[in-house]
């Protein structure tokens, strides 16, 4: 199989922006209507179609990858439990099913990780496929490892690593979520409310105070990510400045003549 991070020359952890920039510089100079190489310009499209659409980069990342039931965030493997175990001389039996774990890697998004909670994900064995119920910890870590009993092939233990994809807006730090909103100069300047949406897609009323310098933080207290402590984090507005579109050409010399003072 084709490495589209080794083809765009990124790392497998890297985030939308930083794909999008590779991709542009790579396809500007392969593309054919600049004397570019025709082969690596479609090398590069297809690695960029891939990993820029957050459901073909899951697939890709894990072969054989399944949707969850109801829930296109999540992805679940179709593992064969049964030829793992067979391969070192084990089989399921009832009195070696307590003795016998199970264990998995599940790529899940951050939008995952916030509403947390009960999901169905569909694991498959040599028998067919069946599907379970787990339960998502609030605020779970990537890399955190979770045990579910009973739930696995043939009774056993289902351990499950859960890995987190980036998100193209919000960052993570700790519980907190960070977001970047960007609005007129003159509401930065006057001061102004806006509406913002969260990470799960509801709406959030922000004040921005009169004079706000552009990359300021304002903090939106426990509206984070929850964590098993049931404390949860905050969210993080960094506004920056855009300039308007036109500006009166009698307020510029009004500035022109304050900044001359």
């Amino acid at each position: 199989m084709k490495n589209h991070y080794h083809t765009l020359g990124v790392e497998r952890s890297a985030n939308a922006d930083e794909i999008k920039r590779a991709y542009r510089k790579l396809a500007s100079q392969h593309h054919p209507d600049k004397g570019g190489d025709k082969l690596k310009f479609q090398e590069v499209e297809e690695a960029y179609r891939t990993l820029s659409d957050p459901n073909k980069r899951a697939q890709y990342d894990n072969p054989g990858f399944g949707p969850f039931d109801n829930n296109p965030g999540f992805q679940s493997a179709t593992f064969n439990f049964d030829s793992i175990f067979n391969m070192f001389g084990a089989q399921f039996h009832p009195h070696m099913q307590r003795q016998q774990q199970a264990q998995m890697t599940l790529w899940v998004t951050l939008t995952d990780v916030a509403q947390g909670g009960p999901r169905t994900i569909t694991v498959g064995t040599d028998r067919g496929t069946m599907a379970v119920e787990i339960d998502i910890p609030p605020g779970i870590n990537d890399g955190d490892r979770v045990q579910y009993a009973r739930i696995g092939p043939g009774g056993m233990d289902l351990i499950i690593t859960f890995r987190i994809h980036n998100h193209p807006r919000w960052q993570r730090q700790g519980q907190h979520l960070i977001c970047e909103e960007t609005i007129n100069l003159w509401d930065l300047i006057l001061g102004c409310d806006i509406t913002i949406k969260d990470i799960l897609n509801n709406q959030l009323q922000v004040t921005i105070p009169p004079r706000t310098q552009p990359g300021s933080m304002i903090r939106l207290k426990g509206r984070g990510l929850n964590s098993r402590q049931q404390v949860p984090g905050d969210l993080l507005l960094r506004v920056q400045g855009r300039m308007p579109d036109s500006i009166d050409p009698e307020l510029l010399n009004l500035i022109e003549r304050t900044r001359a003072k």
